[in-house]
């Protein structure tokens, strides 16, 4: 009987043991990464028999311009290939994108396993600076962090890629 219980605790500290290992091999963005331009970035049109409900939280940096009525778009996925694509988040009458404001939207797309990546997308003269994106998935009931810190360039898909070590999910076969 004391072999038997000296055997379950071992195989309990080894499962929690893997549990951590597997939770510090973490996907989640380093708050010392920069963001980085993709000069192509596929677009997938994920076709999923579910339908998800995403949060995506926007805060532009109070060194942004005033404005702007740029043309913005969101792209952002698992490693799996699956993708949530916002082709213009954007809405100038809305004030949307002001120095300082934070901006809230309710996004439906396909459900993803956790999110490792995220672009977005500026077409336009204005210019705009962004301080963070948080994306929060009722599916999964987890948020996270995107610390852009940075003016995002004109006509190029630029953020993060923490999807490395999975299945790749980003492709650079398409530009938008």
């Amino acid at each position: 009987m004391e072999s038997f219980k000296k055997a379950t605790i071992s195989l309990y500290f080894l499962l929690v043991l893997f549990g951590f290992s597997e939770s510090s091999r973490s996907i989640l963005p380093h708050p010392q990464s920069k963001p980085q331009p993709l000069q192509s970035f596929k677009i997938n049109n994920t076709q999923n028999a579910r339908s998800c409900s995403y949060t995506v939280t926007i805060k532009t940096s109070c060194g942004s311009p005033v404005y702007t009525r740029d043309q913005i778009s969101i792209a952002f996925g698992d490693a799996y290939g699956n993708q949530v694509y916002i082709p213009r988040i954007d809405d100038p009458s809305s004030r949307a994108f002001e120095r300082c404001s934070t901006d809230k939207y309710e996004l439906n797309g396909p459900c993803t396993y956790p999110i490792c990546y995220v672009y977005l997308y500026r077409r336009g003269y204005d210019g705009w600076v962004v301080d963070k994106v948080t994306i929060y998935s009722y599916s999964s009931r987890r948020s996270v962090t995107y610390n852009y810190r940075a003016m995002i360039p004109n006509d190029v898909w630029f953020g993060f890629n923490f999807c490395s070590g999975y299945h790749q999910a980003v492709g650079s076969t398409a530009a938008m």
